[in-house]
């Protein structure tokens, strides 16, 4: 079935900088399926810290140059279509594909293992090593492109693939179990609200981590108590009292985070908006027998368990703001500015 259009409209991201870098075109030609992959009409796709820090090379360690400032610490290819969060309909199929899953509605699995019907090394980030959802459509290999039956709007889902898989990447590392105590940090964010939603799920008891302004909603997720964001760590719980630590600040607070974890306790990070560099006392961790956990490549079997959290209503979608596809500057200030809860769509 080729019943869809050859060009398309999307948002390229035409090199590292600000958000001059981002432009709207109406002329992009439309991905071609390979034999194993499918063609997704996109609907809506979510914004992420990873769209920024991509866009402006904050991923380089060599000062912001683009030889290592992708997601997988290769240079970026310009230009590029981002977007890792996406709901969508399947339109078109491979040869190899059973054209049965044309029609299908589905989420792209963001952290992507094949591409063009080759098995990767070392895994791709959608929309960073190859192009992603801020366009009309999309190519994915089929077995990253996972049916959804579920009763929320596209915009609801597309706040789904990449934070709440991040979310639950780190609980699944960390090995998270039913009474447990996890402190979450940065809890109003897209991967904080996750995580709350999905400690719950476990049977965990939450601390989170946030401001004054969002607590109520924090706890409307389901967390079990409020630790204010520039409270000191160590009056707000006691040393050797939490079992599992979920970090997405990192920065000058982080030393604590080690503190308050009981002897073999588990800290899982997959985010450093608090800053990059920490101060590290070893004796801390060797004495107290402690595992960490650096969490970016999901586990094999953690989005096909999303997938099924989300349809049975485990969990529910965080959307702050939705904008039209062409208004992704004024997106993505308001989602630097931090002042919401949970996620910002596009609507496509």
């Amino acid at each position: 079935m080729n019943d869809h259009p050859t060009t398309m409209r999307g948002i390229q991201l035409l090199g590292h900088g600000g958000l001059e870098m981002l432009k709207l075109r109406s002329d992009i030609p439309v991905p071609v399926p390979g034999p194993r992959d499918v063609l997704v009409r996109v609907t809506a796709a979510g914004i992420n810290n990873t769209d920024i820090n991509t866009r402006t090379a904050w991923y380089s360690k060599n000062e912001g140059a683009n030889v290592d400032a992708s997601w997988s610490g290769q240079a970026l290819q310009f230009p590029r279509i981002q977007g890792a969060d996406v709901c969508g309909f399947i339109v078109a199929v491979g040869e190899q594909v059973n054209a049965d899953r044309i029609g299908e509605r589905v989420l792209i699995e963001p952290c992507i293992w094949e591409v063009r019907g080759e098995e990767l090394k070392r895994p791709w980030y959608f929309g960073s090593e190859c192009d992603g959802g801020f366009a009309e459509y999309a190519v994915i290999a089929a077995r990253h492109a996972y049916k959804i039956d579920s009763e929320l709007s596209d915009i609801e889902l597309a706040s789904f693939p990449c934070s709440y898989s991040t979310a639950e990447n780190m609980l699944t590392r960390a090995n998270v179990k039913h009474g447990e105590r996890v402190l979450i940090t940065g809890a109003s964010g897209g991967v904080g609200s996750a995580a709350v939603q999905l400690a719950k799920a476990r049977g965990a008891n939450v601390l989170a981590v946030t401001s004054p302004d969002k607590a109520q909603m924090v706890l409307e997720l389901g967390a079990d108590e409020i630790v204010l964001r520039n409270a000191d760590l160590l009056d707000a719980t006691e040393a050797n009292s939490i079992d599992v630590v979920v970090d997405l600040v990192a920065g000058p607070q982080w030393p604590k985070y080690l503190q308050v974890l009981r002897p073999r306790g588990r800290y899982a990070v997959s985010g450093a908006i608090g800053g990059p560099l920490v101060e590290l006392d070893v004796r801390t961790l060797y004495l107290k027998d402690l595992s960490l956990f650096g969490c970016t490549v999901l586990e094999p079997e953690v989005f096909s368990n999303l997938v099924k959290h989300i349809e049975r209503g485990a969990v529910s979608p965080v959307v702050a703001h939705s904008f039209p596809l062409e208004d992704i500057s004024d997106a993505q200030n308001i989602f630097l500015t931090k002042g919401h809860v949970g996620k910002i769509v596009l609507e496509i």
